[in-house]
This record gives C-alpha cells, structure tokens and sequence, in this order.
C-alpha cells in the first residue's frame, strides 16, 4: 500500500487518540500538527516515533501546505469544524472530520450549499464498537424493526482547553455535541429518517461542576434528557406493514434517546434496545454483549394464551463481543490496537477509512461509511431535539437557536458560501 501523509488540524484528547492508531500503519506518516495551544502540540509529539512532524500554530500556516497532505484530520473544537470543511473542502483531498460536523442552523445550511470537492468522511465510531457492530448484524432476526431505545448514562463532560465543551455556542449544547452519535445510530438501526420528536430536559444541574460560577448570563449546556422519536420510511422505500388492517393505525417505528450526564458509576453506560415484531436485541456496554431473543412462533409451545409464555417458547442468545474476532473477520488484520475512549472502535474505523483511500488511488469510488450528508442529518436530529423541548414552564427553559461561536472572517466565509450557493469557497 502506498503511503498516506496525514495532517491532524486539533491536537487535544480526539486528535491524541487518532495519532495513537496511525502509528501502528507503516504507511501512514504524519507531516504536519496544527494546533494553537503548545502543550497538546507537545503531548501529541511525544506519541509519535520516528521523524518529527512541523508543527504549526496558525491554520492558514497548514492551509498553505496543503499540496502536501492526502488525508487532514478535523479534530478542533466543534464550532470550528464547518468553516474548516469549507476551507478545505475546496481541495482534493481526503478529510476525516470529527463529529458533529456543525453546530447551528446557519452551519447546516453552509455544509449543504457548499460544492466541495474534497473527499469526506465523518469520524462517527459507535457504529464500528463491537457490540453495537455485532447488534447490526443482527437485526435481520428480529423482523419489522418497531421500538429502538438508546440510553448513556455516564459521568459528566471532561475538562477541555478553556472549557470550550461547556459553553452552547462553541459545542452546539448536549443534544448535538453528544447525541449526534445516538442519532445517527437511530438512522442506521432504523434504515428510516426521523420524522418528528419531542424532549424533555434538565439544564443547570451541573453548574458548579462545570464551573460556571458567577456568570449569570451563561447559559449552561444540557445535563439530561428524554427525547421521544418518530421514524418514517425514506423515499422511494414502501412502508412496511406488520398487521393489513381496513382502518389506519399507529404502526411507525418509534424511539427513545435517555440520557444522563451525572450516573458516574452505572453498571451500563451505554444500551441500545431493538425490538421487532419476530424479537427483540440489546447491547450494552462496557459489559460489551449483545442478547438476542426470539419470540414464540404460532403454533408453537405457547398455547394456553390465559398464561405467560413457557420458557420453552422463546429464545435467548448470548454474544460476547469482548473477542474482536468475533465480529469482525478481518480483526487478525489490524496492528495491535489499544481501546482508547470508545471501545476499539477507532481501529475499525481506520481500517475501513485506510481502505477507502486505497480504493479510490486504485481508481474505484470513495465511499465512506458515514458521509458528509450522514453528519449533517445527525446534527439536524439534535438541533431539532432542542426546538421541541416541551418543558419550557421552567425558567430558562424557552430555546433560542444556537448561535455559533464565530470570529468576522467565519462569518464572511458562512456568508459567501450561502450568498453563491457554494459555488465559490474562499480561503
């Protein structure tokens, strides 16, 4: 395979964890960091073997470099994610951007009136954890796809250079910095897009953790919610019927995104629950198994309906999906990996983005696993998450759109591109 040179734009914790996985692949280099804080520049070359790469300070200082790059790693603080794809995109590159690919109603529309050129994959890796991987593979056995239910229950957000991940305008607050990875799950699991939803939730609960203290103008981000979701076949796909009936019923699928940010210590931090009208699977981590139950089929040991089903009239099995081999064939492929934050789920992520590229330099298509547009529609579920909270008797509870952090030149650039349609990105 021939070799990649890599420039990671963001060097703090996703950017560390990403330079952890590309020095175990002889073919990977990386030229360049890009980062204005010197002790995660400092931390990030210490991680790295072998010649050093150049290190930069200013963006437009890469920018200039960027005949010398094959693949640029967006691992900035979110707010800057959607200008960095509108600078770079403009290139024929290949791009990994880190969720959420934007964090404001303004970005969205920017990314989806931008014509770039670059090659872009988002870094959305729950899909690739084990178990959720394995829970995938299995949906086939459940039948008509009718509830997915997905809950995090964790500890609260870590410390980041100047807390940009508690601040709404930098983060795009809780429902999109978090839970785009949750709706994009709902997406994947259902094959369906979501048609309307509703929320409920807690705000402030954490604000002497995060440290908000006497700022009473903060707006502090989103500590737990509820948020209820209707799915809808996509175009050009038949809705599926479980039962014919002559008179309309509810029969769409629905979900439930549960989420806590103050349950340090849960026996599961993350679940994910599907249930179809043959049976029902759940994940769940970090115990990392997936349960697969059938249920009783007619003419089967359940006869007596006066009574709960026997035992011997269902099914249960159990995976192990702490083995990686045992979900994905080609684990014996993959350098020696650590875990990192998400469960080995980077690791499969590089090897599939590593294909991706070898595949294009043969000269067939790009194809991502998740695109450009899979991040964009993630982040619409969360923006309108929070349109639709529904507790707003509450004070404060009355949802401003949010506005993204921005600098003058930022603006211009959202500006220009929604002025021209895209048509003409500016550095």
């Amino acid at each position: 395979m021939t070799r990649i040179n890599i420039a990671i734009l963001g060097c703090g914790m996703m950017g560390q964890e990403h330079i952890s996985y590309i020095g175990k692949y002889s073919n990977l280099a990386i030229k360049f960091l890009c980062d204005p804080t010197k002790s995660s520049t400092d931390t990030a070359l210490s991680m790295i073997d072998g010649e050093p790469p150049t290190v930069f300070r200013d963006e437009k200082e890469l920018l200039e470099r960027v005949g010398d790059i094959d693949l640029l790693v967006i691992a900035s603080p979110n707010f800057m994610h959607t200008p960095q794809l509108l600078r770079w995109g403009k290139h024929d590159i290949t791009i990994l951007c880190e969720k959420p690919v934007a964090v404001s109603e303004k970005q969205v529309a920017a990314l989806k009136a931008a014509n770039l050129k670059a090659k872009i994959w988002v870094a959305m890796e729950y899909r690739f954890i084990p178990a959720i991987n394995k829970l995938l593979q299995l949906l086939p056995e459940v039948g008509d796809i009718k509830k997915c239910c997905i809950r995090e229950n964790r500890y609260p957000f870590l410390s980041k250079i100047e807390e940009w991940n508690k601040d709404v305008s930098k983060s795009g607050d809780t429902l999109v910095e978090k839970c785009c990875h949750f709706f994009d799950l709902f997406r994947l699991i259902t094959n369906q897009e979501m048609d309307s939803c509703v929320s409920k939730v807690h705000r402030g609960l954490l604000w002497d953790h995060y440290g908000y203290g006497e700022e009473k103008d903060a707006v502090p981000i989103i500590d737990s919610a509820y948020v209820l979701l209707d799915f809808t076949p996509r175009a050009n796909d038949e809705p599926s019927r479980s039962v014919e009936h002559k008179r309309i019923v509810q029969q769409s699928t629905i979900g439930c995104l549960e989420l806590c940010m103050f349950a340090e210590g849960s026996r599961h931090q993350e679940e994910i629950i599907v249930t179809g009208m043959k049976g029902r699977v759940e994940a769940y981590l970090p115990e990392n198994k997936v349960f697969l139950y059938k249920r009783p089929t007619p003419g089967g040991p359940w006869k007596d309906k006066s009574k709960p089903p026997p035992s011997e009239s269902f099914s249960e099995e159990v995976f192990d999906c702490s083995e990686l081999r045992e979900v994905y064939e080609f684990a014996d492929s993959i350098p020696d990996m650590h875990s990192g934050y998400h469960y080995c789920s980077t690791a499969i992520e590089w090897k599939y983005l590593i294909d991706a590229i070898q595949d294009r330099r043969d000269g067939n298509p790009f194809v991502p696993h998740v695109n450009l547009d899979d991040g964009i529609k993630a982040v619409e579920m969360g923006i309108a998450s929070m349109t639709n909270i529904t507790n707003r008797r509450e004070p404060g509870g009355q949802f401003t759109s949010v506005s993204a952090h921005s600098s003058k030149s930022t603006e211009n650039l959202l500006d220009h591109v929604l002025g021209s349609n895209g048509e003409h990105i500016v550095q």
